[in-house]
């Protein structure tokens, strides 16, 4: 298992977010409120051009108070570290938190990430989609209710391009929409404070269909 399960205090080892059109001033705005102290390993995947010098890491890195690393295959998550997926890329992991790398299929590479995490983490799994064009994690997050993990999604108000939140949201599978400063605070209260996730545990609505983490391929 990944090694911060071993902690009791923490309700998720693991956070995932995605964002495509501003998700990099959204980024931005949430790792600055994320205190030194965070104890989930964070994944970003944010949809941008596949360049020789990626700046984004660095871009991050000026607001945040977590160290931020690009990730690499082989690569194994760190808790209260922030790990951004490659452009271009996906990330698959194990239960032990080990990544491997792979080609995205035409930028949508949140659903297969979050689809790996839900079945490597199950229920120790946190995910957040974010601003952006099209539905990328709409189908992650089915994967993600479906291993008994939580999902946020920004709202529309705060939204550059509401297509991702939005698609997020039409699955049923989002526990909770919130404008991104409350996001921010949202991500802090329920991976660290005792008991805060059981409290806010929303049920699914009875129309909403969510994929065992058995189907995931």
């Amino acid at each position: 298992m990944f090694a911060a399960a071993q902690s009791p205090s923490t309700a998720f080892d693991v956070v995932c977010m995605t964002a495509s059109l501003g998700g990099v001033s959204a980024y931005r705005e949430i790792l600055s409120a994320l205190p030194d102290s965070f104890p989930a390993a964070l994944v970003l995947v944010q949809h941008r051009p596949v360049r020789e010098h990626d700046t984004l890491v660095k871009v991050l890195q000026y607001r945040s108070a977590l160290p931020v690393r690009l990730l690499h295959d082989a690569d194994r998550l760190t808790p209260g570290v922030v790990h951004v997926v490659p452009a271009g890329r996906t990330a698959a992991f194990s239960p032990e938190g080990t990544v491997t790398l792979h080609p995205a299929d035409n930028h949508f590479a949140a659903d297969p990430t979050f689809a790996s995490a839900a079945a490597a983490f199950g229920p120790r799994l946190l995910v957040a989609v974010l601003t952006g064009r099209q539905h990328d994690g709409a189908l992650g997050v089915r994967h993600v209710r479906g291993a008994g993990g939580r999902a946020l999604a920004q709202d529309i108000a705060t939204s550059e391009a509401s297509g991702m939140p939005s698609a997020a949201m039409a699955t049923g599978c989002i526990d909770f929409v919130l404008p991104l400063p409350v996001l921010a605070h949202a991500l802090v209260s329920l991976v660290m404070v005792t008991g805060a996730a059981g409290m806010m545990r929303v049920s699914l609505p009875p129309w909403a269909a969510v994929i065992p983490p058995a189907l995931v391929t």
